[in-house]
Order: structure tokens, then sequence, then C-alpha cells
């Protein structure tokens, strides 16, 4: 079932990295400013991020299966509408529609994960979920890369509109029925909307949430924003290389990114020194985009983007964090308001970008210089939120 679910996942991913290799062509047959490109790219994470709590209701009211076979033919047709649209206004709708089917394709994952294994294995089990799913970014390296330097952008999103139907029908076939939870109190009935939105709200409200969700909102954005936007236009626009052989460093990137997740899982780290570990980490994060920002040279940008994708795999331990901080009747709520916080960052942060990359190119700086610091301090921000904000002394 795990399995099934990770091929969801796996487009999921496909989808949200598709614009490193898409923007160049796009922006070219469209005539596309920087700040709408960020637009483009972001409108899959905030159709993403916003349907997350949905989500979280319809898999406790109605179960993992039934919310991911209704949710994820919205991607097929998104991908359709996007290969079709004439113009920018309809490939935006087709990114919508795409972040509403994949809104659950992650979720399911982690919530199958959390009441399946034990606590002490979630890092770890998560890790390698998360390994699985990012062989989707590979797709969307060399191998789209290429088909759309031989072919089109348009020929992309066909592509991988076949492929979502195809995994629809294995999460079809393979995925069981998982039960509904239960009323709060334990009680042997159905939640019912209104009481799953309320508990959203209680943990919504509750104090140690706000520097979970501000540390979501820009770990993983940071990383995507690199790999899923700035990295294709960067190396190709300022480096002058061809589209092929910048997916050949986007898959390298995509390849580390793999391997990194369950090493992270890995570590001995719990409570309050898992929290400081991640605040490390994060100010490390932030000062490889600074330096990314600074040094101007094709060798230093793919050294960064590589160790940005190395450290990147620490994000894993966000996740058990999130599971230690709350309690185990929480939990696939508490998994779906970090998800949503991860999703509407990385929505946030491509735009922000997008505006700063077209702010800089109007008074004749470096806009990839301005795309760089604007992470790096967005990465800064959140860091030092999570270390101030009220957290959970969490021990599992």
């Amino acid at each position: 079932m795990l399995l099934a679910l990770c091929l969801g996942f796996m487009l999921s991913q496909a989808f949200r990295t598709l614009a490193a290799m898409m923007a160049p062509p796009l922006a070219a047959d469209l005539q596309l400013s920087p700040a709408q490109l960020g637009l483009f790219a972001a409108t899959f994470h905030f159709a993403f991020g916003a349907m997350q709590v949905f989500m979280g209701v319809g898999i406790d009211l109605h179960g993992v299966r039934r919310t991911v076979l209704a949710a994820f033919p919205f991607a097929v047709a998104g991908a359709l509408l996007s290969a079709l649209a004439p113009g920018f206004a309809g490939v935006i709708a087709g990114q919508a529609l795409i972040g509403i089917g994949c809104a659950p394709a992650f979720l399911v994952c982690t919530v199958f994960i959390a009441r399946s294994f034990p606590p002490q294995r979630f890092a770890a089990v998560s890790g390698t979920v998360m390994s699985l799913g990012g062989l989707g970014m590979l797709l969307t390296g060399t191998p789209l890369a290429w088909l759309v330097a031989s072919t089109s952008w348009r020929a992309g999103f066909i592509a991988l509109a076949v492929a979502s139907l195809l995994a629809w029908l294995a999460m079809w076939m393979l995925v069981r029925h998982s039960p509904a939870v239960l009323a709060p109190g334990g009680d042997a009935r159905r939640e019912t909307l209104p009481e799953a939105l309320r508990r959203f709200g209680e943990l919504m409200l509750m104090p140690h949430t706000a520097g979970i969700a501000l540390l979501a909102a820009v770990t993983y954005a940071s990383f995507i924003a690199l790999r899923g936007l700035w990295l294709g236009p960067m190396l190709t626009e300022q480096y002058g290389m061809s589209l092929v052989n910048s997916g050949h460093v986007a898959l390298i990137v995509s390849l580390i990114s793999l391997v990194t997740p369950p090493l992270f899982g890995r570590l001995r780290v719990v409570g309050m020194e898992r929290r400081r570990w991640l605040v490390v980490f994060t100010l490390g994060l932030a000062a490889l985009f600074a330096a990314l920002a600074l040094l101007h040279s094709l060798a230093a940008t793919i050294a960064i983007a590589l160790a940005v994708a190395l450290l990147s795999g620490y994000i894993v331990l966000q996740y058990a964090d999130v599971r230690a901080s709350y309690p185990d009747a929480l939990t696939g709520r508490a998994l779906a308001v970090f998800t949503m916080a991860m999703f509407l960052g990385i929505a946030l942060m491509q735009w922000i970008t997008g505006l700063a990359a077209s702010a800089a190119h109007a008074i004749g700086s470096d806009p990839y210089t301005a795309v760089n610091l604007t992470i790096a301090a967005m990465l800064a921000v959140g860091a030092i939120g999570f270390r101030r904000l009220p957290s959970a002394v969490a021990e599992r």
C-alpha cells in the first residue's frame, strides 16, 4: 500500500519541480517576465497548501484510499489543460488544478506511516518514503529537458498527465480502504465535519504550532525554489548552458536529495537536541544560499547546488519533531497543518523571489543574486523564529 501511495507522491514531486526545465521555453513562448514565472511555479503550491486542511479532514472522515482517489484525477485534468492552454491564464488554471489533485499525495503517505509504524521509526521510514517520492524529481531533470528540447513544453505536460493516470490506476488497485477516525472521546462513531474542523482550530492555536509552521514554511521551500524553479534559468541564462546540460545538473541534484533523508532520519537526536540541530542546519542552508548569491561562477553555482541538495535531507527531522510535539490523537491533523505551512511557504518563496528577480532586473542588477539573497534571508528568519517562539518539550 505504501509503495502505491508513493507513486502519487512521485508524480507530485515531478509536478512541483517541472518549472526548472520548462521555465526558459515557457517564458520564450508566452513572453513571460520573471515575476510571472514565479507565479507559474507558485500556483501549484498555493493550491496544494490551501487544500491541506480539507485533505486532512477528508482522510480522517473517509480514509486514505477514498481521499486520494477522489483528488488525483484533478492532477490529470490540470496537466492536460496546461498542455492545451493558449496563454498564461490557462497554464495558471492548469497549475491550480494540478495542485488540488496532488494535495493529498504527500499527506496520505505521512499519515499512513504515523498510523502504521511506532514513533521511534517515524523519521527513518519517512526519510525512505521521501527518497522514493523524490524519484519524481528525476523525471524533471534530464528526461524532461530532453523531451522539451526535442518537442515542446506542452509535450512535457502530456507525458506527466499519462503518468498521473497510471499512478491513479495503481492506487485504485492496490490501496485498501482504511477506517475513519473515531469521534473525540473514542466512542464508536465517525467524527463529524464540524468536530474535525474545531479540532484543527484547537491545534493551530497551540502556542508551539507557530514556530513549527514558520520553520516549515522556509526549509523545503528553499530547496524547491532552487531545484524546482531557478536552477535551470540560472544555468542557461547566466552561464549559457544548454537546456539538456542543465537537466543533467538538475538530475544530479535530485539524486543527491534522494540519498540524504534516510541518512538524516537515522540521527539519534530527540527533544530539544533535535530542535537545536534543526536551527543549526537551517542557518547552514541560509549560508549556502548567501554564497550562491555572491560567488558568480559556473563551478561555484553547481557545487553549491549540490551542497544544498546534500544538506536538505535534514528536513526529515522536522517530521519527527511534529510527530513528537502533539498527542497521538492529533497526529494526522498536525501533519496536515505542517504540510500546509510547508507548501504555502514554497508558494510564497517562489512568488517573492520572482518579484525580487523582476525588481532587480528593472534596476539593472543581477536577478539571481536578488533571488538567492531573498532565500537566505527567509531561511534566517525561519530559524530565528523557530528558536525564539514557544516549543513543545518532546522527547520521542
